[in-house]
């Protein structure tokens, strides 16, 4: 899945909420259920979202939305690709989400010509 967010140190969860089309609340709850994914609060208290959280959301959200899991099976996915040794899928869903931002420009180029 693509997301469309600008390049960035940190996100705010409207942001993610709006790129990703799900309620903020809902990255809340995910906050809660989910151990791997907790984001940091700025000295105001908001919640703030740097590229390894929104590739670990990202995860979550084709795991729990795209796949089909259930939260307890997406976390049992989450826990085995850990103890698998798997811990830089985060890292890998930013290159794959960097890719599909470099193609979809691409696309519209090609459409412009």
């Amino acid at each position: 899945m693509h997301i469309n967010l600008p390049n960035k140190m940190y996100y705010k969860i409207g942001e993610l909420a709006k790129a990703l089309n799900v309620k903020t609340s809902l990255i809340r709850y995910w906050e809660k259920e989910f151990k791997t994914f907790h984001p940091k609060k700025n000295k105001n208290g908001s919640r703030v979202y740097t590229n390894k959280d929104v590739a670990t959301l990202q995860h979550i959200y084709h795991l729990v939305k795209e796949k089909g899991f259930t939260l307890e099976g997406a976390k049992q996915k989450l826990k085995d690709e850990r103890r698998l040794g798997k811990d830089d899928i985060p890292a890998n869903q930013i290159v794959i989400s960097r890719l599909e931002k470099i193609k979809s420009e691409l696309q519209q180029i090609k459409a412009q010509l």
